[in-house]
């Protein structure tokens, strides 16, 4: 099985720095919606990793996310494009949790959930965080300029190996081309 995890806000969508709070503020990046279609027609199984610490700080809900979720899934439909699995850390980061990235908890319940060794499966993020919670297991770092991209990579301090490409929709057809 070909699976591929990817961040969400940044990467798929535009991100906010007061988060994306009800499915109005969730707004595709151009190409994203486009690109997943793409995997998905090329046997590639989906899923998010995603941190959404808004739900442990009061800002949205359980039921806001879902909804967020449910616009994702209906404008991917419509190109023929489907999400497989969304993970989500719902903790802030002080509560000290397993699964919030940069700890590679949500990868390792990815695989398991998957039945998949996640040694090679890219991860593709915006933020060192993303890269580091895949690379602790195995995985292929992807960052993508999008999103906080460009300030990870002034930043430094990338995984060894990482690749870099301008968005989400580049990143995939270097995945393709190499893997078709």
């Amino acid at each position: 099985m070909k699976l591929i995890v990817l961040d969400r806000d940044g990467v798929i969508n535009f991100d906010s720095a007061h988060y994306i709070k009800n499915p109005n503020e969730w707004i595709a990046l151009p190409g994203s919606l486009e690109a997943i279609a793409l995997l998905n027609q090329s046997g590639y199984r989906v899923a998010i990793a995603t941190n959404q610490s808004g739900i442990s700080r009061g800002i949205y809900d359980v039921a806001t996310l879902n909804a967020i979720h449910d616009k994702m899934f209906s404008a991917l439909s419509k190109l023929g494009g489907r999400i497989d699995a969304i993970f989500y850390c719902p903790h802030a980061n002080e509560d000290g949790c397993s699964c919030r990235k940069p700890k590679p908890g949500m990868m390792q319940e990815i695989g398991h959930r998957f039945g998949v060794d996640m040694r090679g499966v890219p991860v593709i993020g915006d933020a060192l965080r993303d890269l580091q919670a895949g690379v602790a297991i195995g995985m292929q770092p992807i960052l993508v300029r999008t999103g906080k991209g460009e300030q990870t990579i002034a930043e430094g301090g990338l995984p060894e190996g990482t690749l870099i490409f301008d968005d989400l929709a580049s990143a995939v057809q270097h995945l393709l081309g190499d893997n078709a």
